[in-house]
C-alpha cells in the first residue's frame, strides 16, 4: 500500500468486507492489520488536506435542536458553518440519561475523534468536563493537539479503538461517531467501552449500517457483558435531510467550494466527491451531466459506496 490509489483500494474493499459480511465474523491478524493500516493513512491524508471547518461526519438536520444550541453556544451556524456535523455531536450527549448541566468533573472520551473539531464543540456544550480524543491517524492527532488541546479540559491521544489505552472504569461518557463501521472487530471495541466506563457510565453510539452490519451490531451488543442498551433511535431522515441541504445549490458546502481557487470542472469534481463520502447515496444523490460523463471515460466514479440501510443512535449504560 505504498500509493495513494493502493490505500484507497484497500480501504473500500476492507470496508465492504466487513460491512456486506452476512455473518459479521471479527476480522483478525493480518486482514485487520491491514484495514487498521489502511483507514490511519486514509485519515493521515483527511487531515493534511482538510481545511479548518471541513465536514467532519454526514450531519443531520433538526430545527428544534438548533435553537437548543444557539441556547447554549451563542452564535451557533452561520456564515462559519452548516451546523449540520454539529447537530449530531450535540444529539451524541442531549439524549443521554446524564443532564447537559451535569458534566462538570465528568470524564468524557471520544473514540474515532478525528481532527478534534468535534469534541472541541462539545467542550463548549458541556463546560467543565473533561474530554480526550483518541484516533487511529497520528496525524490527526498531532493536528488536533497542535491547533485545539487545552490541557486537562481538552487533549488528544493516538490509540486503537479495539485496545483502548485507559484504565477500567475511568470514564463517565465514551463516545462513538460514524467511525465503527471501520472496525474489524466491532465486538472487541464494545467490550472495551464496557471496561473503561464506570459503573452507570454511558455509550454513546452513532453510525451508518448496512443490513449486514446492523445484524453485527445486534449480535455484538447482546453479547457484551455489563452493557445495558437503553436506547435504539432510527435518525436516518434526519441524516438525509442534512445531506440534501448540503447537496443545494447556494448552500454553505457549495458556497465554501467556490471560493477556492479551481477550474469550474475541478470544483465539480471536488464536489462530486465530497458529496459521495459525506452520505449522498443515502440521501438519494444523482450525479450531474458532466460528472456521468467523466464517468463513462473513466476519469471519475459515478456512484459509489456501501448500501447503508440506516443510520442509527444507540445509547447503552455500564451495569
Amino acid at each position: 500500500m505504498s500509493t495513494t490509489p493502493d490505500v484507497m483500494t484497500a480501504f473500500t474493499s476492507g470496508l465492504a468486507d466487513l460491512n456486506l459480511d452476512e455473518d459479521g465474523t471479527p476480522r483478525s491478524g493480518e486482514k485487520a492489520a491491514g484495514m487498521k493500516s489502511a483507514s490511519a493513512t486514509i485519515y493521515d491524508m483527511a487531515a493534511t488536506l482538510s481545511g479548518k471547518g471541513d465536514l467532519w461526519n454526514w450531519g443531520m438536520y433538526d430545527a428544534d435542536l438548533v435553537e437548543e444550541i444557539r441556547a447554549r453556544v451563542p452564535g451557533f451556524g452561520e456564515p462559519w458553518t452548516d451546523g449540520f456535523s454539529e447537530q449530531l455531536y450535540f444529539l451524541a450527549l442531549r439524549d443521554l440519561p446524564i443532564g447537559l448541566d451535569d458534566y462538570a468533573g465528568r470524564e468524557v472520551l471520544e473514540v474515532g475523534c478525528g481532527m478534534g473539531e468535534g469534541l472541541n464543540f462539545l467542550s463548549r456544550v458541556v463546560p467543565g468536563a473533561r474530554m480526550t480524543g483518541l484516533d487511529l491517524s497520528p496525524k490527526a492527532v498531532a493536528r488536533a493537539t497542535a491547533t485545539l488541546s487545552r490541557g486537562d479540559a481538552l487533549r488528544f491521544v493516538h490509540g486503537d479503538a479495539e485496545d483502548l489505552p485507559f484504565e477500567d472504569g475511568s470514564v463517565d461518557v465514551l463516545v462513538n461517531i460514524e467511525s465503527s463501521h471501520t472496525y474489524p472487530d466491532l465486538g472487541r471495541f464494545l467490550r472495551e467501552a464496557a471496561r473503561v466506563l464506570r459503573p452507570d457510565g454511558v455509550l454513546s453510539h452513532i453510525d451508518v449500517f448496512t443490513r449486514q452490519r446492523s445484524a453485527t451490531m445486534r449480535r455484538a451488543a447482546a453479547a457484551t457483558e455489563g452493557l445495558e442498551w437503553v436506547a435504539d433511535h432510527d435518525i436516518s431522515d434526519r441524516i438525509r435531510a442534512a445531506v440534501r441541504r448540503r447537496m443545494a445549490p447556494g448552500s454553505h458546502f457549495r458556497t465554501t467550494l467556490n471560493r477556492r481557487r479551481m477550474n469550474p470542472l475541478m470544483r465539480q469534481i471536488v464536489a462530486h466527491s465530497q458529496i459521495l463520502m459525506f452520505g449522498g447515496m443515502f440521501a438519494g444523490y444523482q450525479p450531474p451531466p458532466v460528472i456521468k460523463v467523466l464517468s463513462k471515460l473513466g476519469v471519475v466514479p459515478w456512484m459509489s459506496g456501501l448500501p447503508m440501510e440506516s443510520y442509527r443512535h444507540q445509547i447503552a449504560v455500564r451495569r
